[in-house]
């Protein structure tokens, strides 16, 4: 197994991604309902795999986490961020872990400039003493655990399904992303993109997020209603940059597959571009939210793919990899 510096072709690719582009609405997010997933999961796991493949990114729909628990997580999430700066700073991001709270610290190689957004990385094995005390913001953990816990389930759900398609067995990855071992690693990401002020709106050196690529193997995004700005663009259309918006839809949970899971599939599974763009002239310019559920493998986690593509790589060192080049040095 290969543990030194490796090749990072994801972010060679990225650093390719800053210009505008266009906007094309001749794509399809496709949406897949996971209703009855026990008696349904062959043609939901041949719908997720097709959708995957082709885009990268679909949404799914039914499935299973209450629209009032995601209401409740969005709500904590707004609390957190409208305590004092000062509050937060307490809780300081941990590059290291991949915990705590930053504010325009992340640098995407796609733009050079910091991401107009504030974020709380919740990652359960190094979270003491990172948590707001039940005085600056009753309730908050226990809410934060139970919903992390609900979106580590549906994302092993739906891991399941690659798994079964790649030729592992269908818990293959719910052994990767064990939350009982200390290596544990999937992050729930709490996001808060600032409000725009109308003389930045025309502005095309600042993004609330630069154009990337996600670290880990799936990611579960939560959007609120009405506030849009997520664009995807597949690699097939890098050169061109043709971007296509994904709207806001409290029901459905937008998914992406991420450079890990690219990685297993030896590269079958495509880690497609994203950005979140600022808002135009009369469009909603006011604060954004999103939550982000990441699957990422067990530091400890060999990522191999069946076909042996790429030398084998654990975990952790991967995602070290790719923090170090998007966050600045504290």
């Amino acid at each position: 197994m290969t543990t030194a510096t490796h090749d990072m072709t994801e972010l060679q690719r990225e650093t390719r991604m800053g210009a505008t582009g266009s906007e094309t609405s001749n794509r399809e997010i496709r949406r897949i309902d996971l209703l009855d997933f026990a008696q349904r999961k062959t043609g939901i796991a041949n719908q997720l795999w097709d959708a995957a493949v082709d885009e990268g990114f679909f949404q799914i729909v039914n499935h299973g986490i209450a629209l009032a628990d995601v209401r409740n997580a969005f709500a904590m999430t707004e609390r957190f961020f409208a305590l004092p700066d000062a509050v937060k700073a307490r809780y300081p991001f941990k590059k290291a872990l991949n915990v705590g709270w930053e504010s325009r610290a992340q640098v995407r190689p796609s733009t050079g400039t910091p991401d107009q957004k504030e974020s709380y990385q919740i990652t359960r094995p190094h979270m003491e003493g990172l948590w707001p005390t039940d005085e600056e913001l009753a309730g908050f953990k226990a809410t934060m655990l139970a919903f992390e816990g609900q979106c580590w389930q549906l994302a092993m759900q739906v891991l399941s399904c690659f798994a079964w398609k790649l030729g592992f067995d269908d818990f293959f990855f719910q052994r990767a992303h064990d939350p009982a071992q200390p290596s544990y690693q999937s992050t729930l990401r709490l996001l808060h993109y600032f409000a725009t002020p109308p003389e930045q709106q025309a502005s095309l050196g600042l993004w609330r997020a630069g154009a990337h690529t996600d670290f880990d193997c799936l990611t579960l995004l939560f959007q609120r209603q009405g506030q849009g700005g997520l664009q995807v663009c597949p690699g097939k259309e890098m050169e061109s940059q043709a971007w296509t918006s994904v709207e806001p839809d409290e029901l459905a949970i937008t998914c992406n597959i991420g450079d890990m899971l690219m990685r297993w599939s030896d590269d079958w599974l495509p880690s497609n571009f994203h950005r979140v763009r600022n808002p135009l002239p009369g469009e909603y310019m006011g604060s954004r939210y999103s939550m982000a559920f990441f699957a990422q493998a067990n530091r400890d986690a060999i990522i191999e793919g069946p076909g042996r593509k790429y030398p084998a790589i654990a975990a952790g060192d991967y995602l070290n990899q790719r923090v170090a080049a998007n966050f600045k040095v504290y």
